[in-house]
């Protein structure tokens, strides 16, 4: 038997500042604050509840995390979006592109107060 894992329930991250970040996060993003304490918060959507809690980051434990949206149209408001936010956005001046050599499915990434980086990623259709 193998267990099946299913959608995301949360994630946790150790941030330096958890109401900075939590700022950032709802600043940028379609979050609500889902529960808070001294030294956490619980920020949510309809799709992804993220944790912050105070602690030492470190972003180079994970390589990266990618949240889908849309349409390239999606990805392109969010990239403009992100640059007036004044966000770190990897590869200036040509930020949207496939997200691996060969690949059909384009991506933009940047990174966040504590150096994370995330992935905003358009699927290719899959042909049937």
């Amino acid at each position: 038997m193998k267990i099946h894992l299913g959608t995301v329930g949360h994630f946790g991250l150790a941030v330096s500042d958890v109401q900075a970040s939590a700022r950032w996060w709802r600043q940028l993003f379609d979050l609500e604050v889902l529960f808070e304490g001294v030294a956490h918060v619980g920020l949510t959507n309809k799709d992804i509840t993220i944790v912050l809690f105070a602690g030492t980051p470190h972003p180079e434990t994970i390589e990266h995390m990618s949240f889908h949206v849309s349409s390239m149209k999606a990805l392109r408001e969010a990239l403009a979006w992100l640059k007036e936010h004044d966000v770190e956005v990897e590869d200036p001046g040509n930020e949207i592109g496939p997200e691996a050599e060969g690949s059909k499915h384009m991506g933009l990434w940047f990174h966040d107060l504590d150096g994370y980086r995330w992935e905003l990623s358009l699927q290719a259709k899959r042909s049937t």
